[in-house]
């Protein structure tokens, strides 16, 4: 057989709440492959570390199977900001020297937050802050008709601090309680 396998998010093979879900079938098969080829089959499973010790509490005989078991800490601020200005760069926008501390400022709330996870959540904000950009561009020069309506290259590209201010608004003005933040 040979190769290598990766199971991102592996804890969503079993499901111990449904009878008729087929995760444990699966999980066995995958045992009993990777016991019959251990000298030519490398297994990575992965996931974040709670779900995946409370995965491997399910599974007899799973956590002795696999060999080498590490841990990767979550990012810091810093280096969530420094992903988020390569997202920018790649995507081809440009964030404020300013606004990167409120970026920061929303990052460092939302780490605080359930359903953090690191770099996609750097994504999503990414992506919130350019479509706040959009309407904040729209409004400018469409809405308002700033410069007759033109607006620049630089201006559809800009990313300002306005931009992740709103998503550090809807973190602290929410109830945490009730809301899942992406």
């Amino acid at each position: 057989m040979g190769g290598v396998l990766l199971v991102d998010e592996a804890y969503y093979l079993y499901n111990a709440a449904n009878d008729r879900d087929y995760g444990q079938e699966s999980i066995e098969i995958l045992l009993n492959v990777m016991e019959n080829n251990q000298d030519d089959l490398v297994v990575a499973v992965a996931g974040y570390k709670d779900r995946m010790d409370k995965f491997f509490s399910y599974i007899p005989g799973m956590m002795s199977r696999i060999g080498n078991h590490i841990d990767f800490p979550n990012y810091t601020a810093d280096e969530l900001v420094k992903i988020a200005g390569v997202m920018s760069r790649d995507l081809e926008y440009d964030i404020d020297d300013d606004a990167y501390a409120t970026f920061k400022d929303y990052i460092s709330a939302r780490m605080e937050l359930p359903f953090f996870s690191n770099a996609r959540t750097v994504r999503n904000a990414m992506d919130r802050a350019r479509m706040n950009s959009a309407i904040r561009t729209f409004e400018r020069f469409a809405i308002d008709g700033e410069n007759g309506g033109v607006c620049s290259v630089a201006d559809l590209k800009n990313i300002s601090a306005q931009d992740f201010q709103i998503l550090l608004d809807d973190i602290l003005n929410a109830d945490t309680d009730k809301r899942i933040f992406a």
